[in-house]
């Protein structure tokens, strides 16, 4: 007996199919077709993680260890992820450009800060890194006003902090939150020029949300425009919740040292693109409730003209 090629699974609970091409049961050759991609994912990601301690001079060799080891464990999660026949937590692999602009944002963002914080460790920069301070500098300051996230990063440290330490998280936090906002927006015009995720292709529910079960009960479409409504409400949030929370913490522990400028550098691009990328997520997951929703509406349509359905 012959298997079908083409599978399908209720997404909705009521019966419709979405179609899965070509399912969980793909084949040896996809899985050696993507590997060449999952291992260029995978440099990326440790040059991504690395970044900070290559501009740095000033890291112990330990800490240089610990990168690399962080980084290469990284880089072996993005490799399983997207080569495997289906990812466990990888959302939206098959549906660029999501997962490719929050990297690339997220890759600006360490880069640019890793140039601006050499040149503070360093006796005489380069006009490259002079470049770079003095733009960092203006968003910062620019975006530095009461109430801001920015405002609130500034806040949130002890009073003892030294006025350089204080200028540099001013432009961290200002070129961080300014790449994360750009993202978004990139995001959103991708998702409307391109009408992603692309019609020309099959959403494949399994492959692109794994850690979404569409047969945990109710209607998928609620519960996607549901978790939709979580992840903005706390994308929006968090910026302003988080400074609060580390300074709450801060009470009963000792403050995180920012003059080491690798702490800095991963606290604040955290605190900048979390939220982000929560808000790019439920972008994303009201898109895919809606499809699911026009294609319910016109199965329903289909099944009316034949005269399966009362109209």
């Amino acid at each position: 007996m012959r298997q079908p090629a083409l599978k399908s699974r209720d997404i909705n609970g009521t019966g419709e199919r979405q179609s899965i091409v070509p399912g969980r049961n793909e084949g040896e050759f996809a899985v050696y077709q993507r590997l060449p991609g999952a291992i260029a994912r995978g440099l990326f990601v440790i040059l991504l993680i690395i970044l900070p301690s290559a501009f740095l001079p000033s890291s112990s060799g330990d800490a240089r260890v610990v990168v690399m080891l962080v980084a290469l464990f990284a880089a072996i999660f993005t490799i399983a992820e997207y080569s495997s026949q289906s990812p466990s937590l990888i959302e939206f692999r098959d549906a660029p450009p999501y997962n490719r602009v929050r990297f690339i944002a997220l890759f600006v963002a360490i880069f640019a800060m890793s140039v601006i914080l050499s040149g503070d460790a360093s006796n005489t920069p380069s006009t490259f890194v002079m470049f770079f301070d003095v733009i960092g500098e203006r968003i910062g300051a620019s975006i530095d006003f009461p109430y801001s996230p920015v405002r609130l990063m500034l806040v949130m440290m002890p009073k003892d902090t030294s006025p350089e330490i204080m200028s540099s998280l001013r432009t961290a936090a200002g070129l961080s939150y300014l790449a994360s906002l750009v993202s978004l927006l990139v995001f959103i015009i991708l998702l409307r020029m391109r009408a992603w995720p692309r019609r020309s292709k099959t959403f494949n529910v399994w492959v692109n949300l794994p850690t979404f079960d569409p047969a945990a009960g109710g209607d998928v479409v609620d519960r996607l425009n549901r978790d939709s409504l979580v992840n903005l409400m706390l994308g929006t949030l968090l910026p302003f919740i988080i400074p609060a929370m580390l300074k709450v913490a801060w009470t009963f522990t000792n403050p995180l040292s920012f003059e080491d400028p690798q702490t800095l550098i991963w606290v604040v691009a955290i605190w900048a693109f979390l939220p982000a990328s929560l808000l790019m997520r439920g972008v994303a997951l009201s898109r895919v409730a809606g499809m699911i929703h026009v294609q319910r509406k016109k199965a329903y349509a289909a099944a009316a003209a034949e005269g399966m359905l009362p109209i």
